[in-house]
């Protein structure tokens, strides 16, 4: 086994970006070590190499820092926006420093986002199979046939979604709010789903991820939690058998 990590797994653990665009980085040559560009994400480095992404130096490996953010809806999960729409970052104030967002919440849905300053732990949560959970607003009431459809998994022009849990919460008179639980957290998919079935979605507001719950922040609010024992024990046993 060498010694050292893989060159993406050190980018990634800086803060600078996540595991997979760090990756994306050293193959358009944006990446060097010791003076010379390295266009392989197999590249192992250790505390000696200098590394520069940019021509800048790379910052030392943070501590992993983990945050909870109450989004808006009208903002977007990214940097930059390309249509000039105002994303979640542009509402932080300077002090936190660069952050990422554990997964994306689209333009209109609302609530829990985690944000941490570390793309290793991000790249983590996104794919460890961690529930989330909403409440849905949408048209209409979701039938118990229905309902046994999503909790199998239902397909919708060619996507294939995984077991989504329903459970109704409300009746108003044209309209209910669902608890909706699942654990894949594809592009859209809850609104891709229920609106398969008829259910157009009129509010969507993520309360938990991971067991890390909104409760009462405000929007657009942000404060700094511990990483859950059970969610750090895991991470850390996950770095511990990554294969370098």
């Amino acid at each position: 086994m060498s010694e050292g990590d893989r060159i993406a797994k050190v980018i990634a653990r800086a803060g600078l970006a996540s595991r997979r665009d760090a990756e994306k980085m050293i193959l358009a040559g944006r990446v060097r070590v010791n003076g010379g560009t390295v266009l392989s994400p197999a590249r192992n480095v250790g505390a000696g190499d200098t590394i520069e992404v940019d021509g800048k130096p790379l910052a030392a490996a943070q501590d992993t820092r983990l945050y909870i953010y109450h989004k808006k809806a009208g903002l977007t999960t990214t940097h930059k926006d390309e249509n000039g729409r105002r994303t979640v970052f542009e509402t932080l104030p300077k002090e936190y420093g660069r952050l990422v967002s554990v997964g994306r919440l689209d333009l209109n849905s609302e609530g829990l986002l985690l944000l941490t300053n570390d793309g290793e732990f991000q790249r983590f949560m996104e794919t460890g199979g961690f529930e989330r959970v909403y409440r849905v607003r949408v048209r209409g009431v979701p039938g118990a046939a229905d309902i046994a459809k999503l909790a199998r998994g239902v397909s919708v022009d060619g996507v294939r979604y995984g077991p989504i849990e329903v459970s109704v919460e409300r009746v108003m008179a044209t309209n209910s709010w669902l608890v909706v639980k699942l654990r894949e957290g594809k592009n859209r998919e809850i609104r891709r789903a229920l609106e398969s079935l008829g259910y157009k979605v009129a509010r969507l507001i993520r309360i938990s991820y991971a067991g890390i719950e909104l409760r009462n922040l405000e929007p657009g609010g942000i404060y700094e939690v511990k990483i859950p024992a059970v969610i750090k024990k895991k991470f850390d046993e996950k770095n511990w058998c990554t294969e370098r």
